[in-house]
């Protein structure tokens, strides 16, 4: 089992890699051993949200810069395992563009970021749970009205709204079907304990790649999580840090 130990100027975190995700446990045992987070910041943080490393642009960056869009010229293929790995307080998670440009939802071949978060009653999860219901069932249909878009279009040519009408009925049906057949999105008792008395960020589940998770050290998290920022987010003091291999 794979560890590895961040020595930042706030204090150390020691963090646990997932032998569930391996492209990402590797890549991140790699980058550690060439050196590559050495001197690198906190570039990003948000108060009961997470903080945010892993952009070879921040070494050394001047005060004010923007940051962000560093990192190698690859990137990680999405690893989900859900609803095993989730974003509860610790996680660790693998940054990404978004889903308008990287629709494969691939992670950052450096950038990562460590889960605050905040602690969420049942009745907003409940809430969650209806929402990514509700976005499984357009995300669906989508896919259905593509598979189908000459039929559609053929039906707007002859401006048939009565075939049109009837095909819709039919999709709609179909994607009711295929959700019940997958199972809608619901929290674990695991996720929900966590969720409801611990704390984490439930909304970015199946979203971004958790591969670790933090065994000591959030108290240096909280404190992190709690600077004072600037434009972008950055931290108005730079918080550095030094990623070392504890365990392979």
């Amino acid at each position: 089992m794979a560890k590895v130990l961040i020595k930042t100027s706030e204090g150390d975190i020691k963090v646990r890699l997932y032998d569930e995700t391996p492209q990402h446990r590797d890549n991140f045992l790699k980058l550690a051993k060439e050196g590559y987070f050495d001197g690198t910041l906190f570039h990003r943080v948000i108060k009961d949200f997470m903080i945010q490393g892993g952009d070879p642009d921040s070494k050394g960056a001047p005060k004010g810069k923007m940051l962000g869009t560093g990192g190698p010229d690859y990137t990680i293929p999405a690893e989900f395992v859900y609803p095993q790995l989730f974003h509860k307080r610790g996680a660790l998670s693998a940054a990404r563009l978004g889903d308008e440009v990287n629709p494969e939802r691939e992670s950052s071949g450096s950038q990562f970021y460590i889960v605050w978060g905040k602690t969420y009653k049942q009745n907003e999860l409940k809430q969650m749970e209806k929402q990514m219901g509700m976005q499984m069932e357009q995300n669906i249909f989508n896919q259905l009205a593509k598979e189908h878009h000459d039929e559609i279009m053929n039906f707007r040519r002859n401006r048939d709204r009565e075939g049109l009408m009837k095909l819709q009925d039919e999709l709609v049906d179909e994607t009711k079907k295929r959700c019940r057949e997958q199972g809608y999105p619901k929290f674990t008792e695991e996720q929900q304990k966590a969720y409801t008395e611990v704390g984490g960020t439930p909304f970015l589940d199946n979203q971004y790649t958790v591969f670790g998770e933090v065994e000591e050290g959030l108290d240096v998290v909280e404190k992190i999580q709690n600077c004072e920022t600037m434009r972008g987010d950055r931290p108005k003091e730079d918080i550095s840090m030094e990623i070392s291999i504890i365990e392979e």
